[in-house]
C-alpha cells in the first residue's frame, strides 16, 4: 500500500526519531491511538484507463517508558486501500487491499548520549478474498542515534523485510536524523502511520507553539498477495511511488495532533506477477493528487 500513510506517526516519532529538543514522555504506560484517511485522485495509466484510491488506517497500542529512558510497546493496526480502476483498463489487476500490522518498538539508552532503536514487525498484505496468511511478511527496523547536542540527534539505521513471491528480502540503509535547526525550523527522518518500506524526509516550520507546517517526501513500496479470481490468481501485486506532501499540523496539547495534508504521488508503478513469480503486467501512472486527514491521541 503506497501513499503518504506513514508520514504521521507513533513508531517513527516516539521510537525512531524521538525529538531531541522535545520534552520526554512521562515514565509509565502511555496508550496511543492514531488514524488516517487519504484520497488519491484519478491518474492516467500507461496501459489505458485511470486509477484512483481511498486509503484508511487505524492503529492502537501502548508504550511503556522506564525511568532510565528505555521504552517498549506493542502497536496493532488495520489498513485498507479501496482501488477504483476505470476507463480503458482491459482487466482490473486487483481489488481492495487489506493491511494488518503488529509491531513491538523498543528503545534502550547506550551510555549517556546514544540510544538503540529496534522495531520488529509482522505484516499481512493481501487482497480481499485471499488468505491473510498467504500475505504474511516480517522484518525489523533498527538503528543507533547519538544526541550530538540539545538540538541534534543523528545515527545510522537499516531495515530488513521479507518479501512476497520470488523476490529477495528487502534490505535498505537509512539515516536517523532529528535536527531542531532553530526555534522554528526542524528536519527529521523516519517512518510513521501507514507508510511502507522506504526512506523519508520531512522539513517543518513552527508557525506557533500549536501549529506546524511541513513538507515531506518518501519512497514507498508494497507487495500484496492476490486472490484466486483475478488476472493473476494467487499471484502478487506491487505498487511503488514517491509521495510529496505539504501538511498542516495542529497540536492543542502534548497528547493530541490533528493534521490535514495535500500533495501528489509521483512516479507511480503498478506491477502484476503470476503465482510462479513471472511479471505479466507493468503500468505507470502520472502524477496523482492526494489529500487527507490524520490524527493522533496519546492518553
Amino acid at each position: 500500500m503506497s501513499g503518504f500513510l506513514r508520514a504521521f506517526s507513533i513508531t517513527g516519532v516516539i521510537v525512531v526519531t524521538a525529538g531531541a529538543a522535545q520534552a520526554q514522555p512521562r515514565p509509565g504506560w502511555t496508550p496511543v491511538v492514531d488514524g488516517l484517511v487519504l484520497y488519491q485522485g484519478a491518474a492516467d495509466l500507461s496501459g489505458g484507463g485511470e486509477v484512483s484510491a481511498t486509503r484508511s488506517f487505524l492503529r492502537a497500542g501502548a508504550l511503556y517508558r522506564a525511568e532510565n529512558g528505555a521504552s517498549a510497546g506493542v502497536l496493532v493496526s488495520y489498513g485498507q486501500v479501496d482501488y477504483d480502476f476505470s476507463g480503458g483498463v482491459a482487466a482490473r489487476p486487483w481489488g481492495d487491499i487489506r493491511d494488518i500490522r503488529v509491531s513491538a518498538p523498543l528503545r534502550f539508552p547506550v551510555g549517556e548520549r546514544a540510544s538503540l532503536f529496534i522495531s520488529p514487525q509482522l505484516r499481512w498484505n493481501y487482497e480481499a478474498g485471499a488468505s491473510a496468511s498467504d500475505g504474511r511478511t516480517w522484518g525489523v527496523f533498527a538503528g543507533l542515534a547519538w544526541q550530538v547536542n540539545d538540538r541534534l540527534r543523528i545515527g545510522p539505521a537499516f531495515g530488513a523485510f521479507s518479501e512476497l513471491g520470488d523476490s529477495d528480502a528487502q534490505v535498505f540503509p537509512a539515516l536517523l536524523v532529528d535536527w531542531q535547526i532553530d526555534d522554528r525550523w526542524s528536519l527529521s527522518t523516519g517512518t510513521g502511520l501507514g507508510a511502507t518500506q522506504g526512506p523519508g524526509l520531512s522539513l517543518s516550520y513552527a508557525l506557533s507553539d500549536e501549529i506546524k507546517l511541513s513538507l515531506g517526501a518518501r519512497s514507498e513500496s508494497v507487495r500484496f498477495r492476490l486472490d484466486g479470481t483475478g488476472p493473476a490468481p494467487g499471484g502478487v501485486g506491487e505498487e511503488t511511488s514517491i509521495p510529496v506532501v505539504l501538511s498542516l499540523e495542529y497540536a492543542p496539547n502534548p497528547g493530541t495532533r490533528l493534521t490535514v495534508f495535500a500533495g501528489a504521488e509521483l512516479d507511480g508503478q503498478l506491477v502484476l506477477e503470476n503465482a510462479a513469480g513471472a511479471e505479466i503486467s507493468r503500468q505507470s501512472y502520472g502524477a496523482a493528487p492526494v489529500a487527507g486527514f490524520a490524527f493522533r491521541i496519546r492518553f
